[in-house]
């Protein structure tokens, strides 16, 4: 049985162009695109017609970083997989790649399978998973071999939080060099963790203890220099780099610097960078908390910088960090001590909107957009042309997207499961009001048509931009 739609009458908008055109979907992949109103489309026969007139036709956005039931500091980020996929559809996400965790003393596998376990069957989306490496040793080395082999291509260091998930140099630069030599791509949590305990603990010892504080202990000098120790311990190893959540402006220029260079160095940000600052950690009473995520919110000036990396492509990816923790028994552990708030905003069904204000807003362009949010986490991750593109071929992973409606954020009516919103009362233009998962309507008109279960974890290839 075949199934057919045909997306009628929209601008289609991808990484690289922009036409009118429709878009003929057949058994979950796109067909082709045709002049609208062309024989080739009129003779298609679909079963299903969507009027995308007046509406930009765009790829579902590949978010690749989310953390869906990740625990954290003795409870667990509030979403689950099945929550966590269907917010992240009504928001035009139609893929995510999470971390899955390795825990010290444990095998990789374990941590996979763990991860698999929670996803299985309960997807409204495609997913894949990135791999978290907390344990160093000769066993995990030769594991991340057989996990790139079987499509799990990224794993994550941090050089923050010690005794959680830290990696000394030692341990950051074994890893890199088997990524050398497997095709694997490393990812970086790059903040002095080291350093900032020390600052932590000076805090505290002060009296200072509320949410703001936590700005000011995680210090820009602190990401830049471990940015900067990332990518020479990644230019040793012959290994290249990307650099989550990049937040603060000597951070960019770290990264700057080493793409110049010519070295195989990417990163990314995140919309709460760009959209939010030490202001929202500093509201008054305990509503700082609901702003605590590491790398932390910065001064306003930093936003300038992050901006600019994304137009200038020193900054190729806008992901979410979206683990969120309810204010309400969650963030509050942090009462008294910042240093326990539960670190992590929602954020994955607020990510397309949002930067669809930023092209409003004369910040960056239609297809900018679309490149940062869908195409690019593609490449980077090795979901290209299967997702982040409208073209022949592809999943059918599309979004109607109203470019003209008006929306106001709040937590009254987004779907994460989360008791507030980061961008409580933004007003913002523009509404995802189609999407389309593999060619089945996930979300029809503002109405939800999804199922979970949908989803399928999705094997990936190794970064795009090295082969």
């Amino acid at each position: 049985m075949s199934s057919r739609t045909v997306i009628r009458g929209g601008l289609v908008v991808t990484a690289s162009d922009e036409m009118h055109a429709d878009v003929l979907v057949e058994n979950g992949r796109v067909a082709a695109l045709a002049a609208t109103g062309t024989p080739a489309a009129e003779a298609f026969g679909a079963e299903r017609v969507v009027d995308a007139r007046g509406k930009y036709v765009i790829p579902g956005g590949v978010d690749g970083h989310t953390h869906m039931e990740m625990p954290f500091g003795g409870t667990y980020a509030a979403d689950t997989f099945e929550t966590g996929t269907r917010a992240a559809a009504w928001g035009g996400t139609t893929t995510i790649v999470d971390f899955a965790i390795q825990s010290v003393g444990h095998s990789l596998r374990e941590g996979l399978d763990a991860w698999h376990a929670k996803a299985e069957g309960n997807c409204a989306i495609d997913y894949g998973f990135h791999m978290i490496v907390s344990d160093v040793n000769q066993e995990t080395l030769k594991e991340m071999d057989l996990l790139v082999e079987e499509g799990v291509t990224s794993f994550k260091q941090f050089m923050a939080y010690p005794g959680v998930f830290y990696s000394d140099d030692g341990q950051i630069l074994r890893a890199m060099q088997r990524a050398a030599g497997n095709g694997g791509l490393i990812m970086m949590h790059a903040e002095n963790g080291i350093a900032i305990d020390v600052l932590v603990e000076q805090a505290l010892a002060r009296g200072e203890t509320d949410p703001r504080f936590h700005g000011e202990v995680r210090k820009a000098l602190l990401e830049a220099e471990a940015t900067h120790r990332a990518i020479r311990l990644a230019q040793v190893a012959g290994a290249p780099l990307y650099v989550v959540h990049v937040s603060a402006t000597e951070a960019v220029a770290e990264l700057t610097r080493a793409r110049d260079e010519g070295l195989p160095v990417f990163g990314e940000t995140c919309p709460q960078y760009l959209f939010l600052s030490t202001d929202n950690l500093a509201e008054p009473g305990f509503e700082g908390a609901k702003y605590v995520c590491s790398t932390p919110l910065r001064p306003r000036e930093h936003q300038a910088a992050l901006w600019r990396g994304l137009r200038t492509n020193d900054l190729q990816v806008v992901s979410t960090d979206h683990c969120p923790f309810c204010f309400s028994g969650q963030k509050e552990l942090g009462r008294g001590d910042f240093s326990k708030i539960p670190n992590g905003m929602p954020g994955v069904e607020n990510r397309m909107d949002l930067l669809h204000q930023a092209v409003v807003d004369g910040r960056i362009s239609r297809r900018r957009w679309i490149e940062i949010a869908c195409a690019t986490p593609a490449r980077t991750f090795g979901l290209y042309p299967k997702k982040g593109t409208i073209a022949p071929g592809a999943d059918a992973d599309i979004v109607v997207y109203d470019p003209h409606a008006e929306q106001v954020v709040s937590a009254e009516t987004h779907h994460m499961n989360v008791d507030y919103s980061a961008y409580e009362g933004r007003r913002i233009t523009g509404r995802v009001e189609t999407v389309l998962s593999r060619g089945e309507p996930v979300i029809t008109e503002r109405e939800y048509t999804g199922r979970k279960g949908h989803g399928v974890y999705t094997p990936r290839a190794t970064c795009q931009y090295l082969n």
